[in-house]
C-alpha cells in the first residue's frame, strides 16, 4: 500500500473516536516522527501540517524537579484525578541525559502502573538519544499528535537538571516545580534560575515533616519576592490582572493537595487567558519553534551535502591538529 493511502488510513484512526486503534495510530504516528530517515521525516511533516488545525485545544502542564522529589507519583495521582473528572492526559518526558546514557530514566511506565493501564492515559518517554534540543523539538511535535488524539491535558515531565526546565517552559501554559521540604534543595533550584520560571511551586512530602514543608513554603514564597525585585518583576509586584506564582504543600503519595493543586492550575488559567498572556505565550513558543525547525533543517542540509561530506573529514583532522 503507497505510503500516502497509509498515512491517511493513520490520521483518520488519530482523528476519529477513543478506542485502541487510535491508540494505535498515535503509537505509529509517534514512532513514524522520531524516525530518523528523510522519507519518513517529510511523511512526518505532513501528517503534522495534516492535523495541525485540531490541535492547542489542551492545556499544557511542565513538570520538573529532581530525581526522588515524588514527579512520577504526583503525575500518576494527579492524571487519574484528571481522568476521574472527565479529562484525557498524555504525559510526555524530555530527558536530556538520555543522549549520554542511552537510556531514559524519565517515562517510565512501571512507576505509573494504574495511570498507564487507563484508557484516557497515554503515556510517552522523550526519544532515547539526541541533543536537548532535538528531544525537545520532538516532544513539541508529540504533543501536537496527543492534542489531535483528543488528550485535552497534556503533561511534559523532566528531571531538574541542565536546561531542561528552559525547555519545559518554553512549551508550555504553566511550568511547575516540584520541591522536597529541604532549604538545600530550595537554594540550589535558585541558584540555578528555575524559581525565575516558575508558575507555580509544590512541596511534596509534607507529610514526613510538615515543619520543614511550612518553613520551606515561607523561604520560598519570601525568595520569590526578593528575587522579583532583582529579575522578574511579575514575582515583585501586586498587580491583580497578573499572575504571581504561588507556593503550596502537598503529599502526592497520600494524595493529599492534588485537588488544590489543580485548582490553582484552573485560577491560572483563567486569569492569563482573561489577560491574554497566555495566547501571546503560546504565539512566543510557536514563532520560537519555527526558528527552531530552520535552524535544525538548515544543519542538516548543509551536513548532509555532498560537498561538505567529502571536505569534512580533512577538516576534522586539521581541527583536530590545530591547524585550523
Amino acid at each position: 500500500m503507497p505510503a500516502d493511502q497509509t498515512d491517511e488510513q493513520l490520521i483518520a484512526a488519530l482523528l476519529g473516536k477513543p478506542c485502541p486503534a487510535q491508540r494505535r495510530a498515535l503509537a505509529k504516528a509517534i514512532t513514524l516522527l522520531e524516525s530518523t530517515r528523510t522519507d519518513h521525516r517529510e511523511r512526518a511533516d505532513a501528517l503534522l501540517n495534516t492535523i495541525l488545525p485540531h490541535t492547542g485545544k489542551s492545556f499544557r502542564l511542565g513538570i520538573s524537579g529532581v530525581p526522588g522529589v515524588g514527579k512520577s507519583t504526583l503525575i500518576e495521582n494527579l492524571g487519574l484525578y484528571l481522568i476521574k473528572q472527565g479529562h484525557r492526559v498524555a504525559v510526555l518526558a524530555i530527558d536530556p541525559s538520555s543522549s549520554l546514557s542511552g537510556g531514559s530514566i524519565l517515562g517510565d511506565k512501571t512507576r505509573m502502573e494504574l495511570l498507564s493501564v487507563n484508557d484516557n492515559a497515554f503515556i510517552r518517554p522523550s526519544p532515547s538519544s539526541g541533543t536537548l534540543g532535538g528531544v525537545a523539538e520532538r516532544t513539541r511535535e508529540v504533543m501536537l499528535l496527543a492534542e489531535a488524539a483528543g488528550h485535552d491535558v497534556v503533561i511534559v515531565e523532566t528531571v531538574g537538571v541542565g536546561q531542561s526546565e528552559i525547555a519545559v517552559a518554553g512549551m508550555t501554559d504553566l511550568f511547575m516545580l516540584l520541591q522536597l521540604p529541604n532549604a538545600g534543595d530550595d537554594l540550589q533550584a535558585i541558584k540555578k534560575g528555575v524559581m525565575e520560571i516558575a508558575d507555580l511551586i509544590m512541596i511534596n512530602k509534607a507529610d514526613i515533616d510538615p515543619d520543614a514543608a511550612t518553613r520551606a513554603q515561607a523561604f520560598i514564597t519570601s525568595s520569590l519576592r526578593l528575587m522579583g525585585f532583582q529579575g522578574n518583576p511579575d514575582h515583585a509586584t501586586h498587580v491583580k490582572e497578573k499572575w504571581h506564582p504561588t507556593v503550596l504543600r502537598m503529599s502526592a503519595l497520600l494524595g493529599h493537595g492534588i485537588e488544590e493543586l489543580w485548582s490553582e492550575v484552573k485560577r491560572f488559567q483563567n486569569l492569563e487567558t482573561a489577560n491574554g498572556h497566555l495566547q501571546e505565550r503560546r504565539k512566543q513558543q510557536a514563532s520560537f519553534w519555527m526558528w527552531e525547525r530552520i535552524d535544525s533543517a538548515l544543519k542538516s542540509q548543509f551536513k548532509n551535502h555532498p560537498a561538505v561530506q567529502h571536505l569534512l573529514p580533512e577538516m576534522s583532522v586539521a581541527v583536530n591538529q590545530g591547524s585550523i
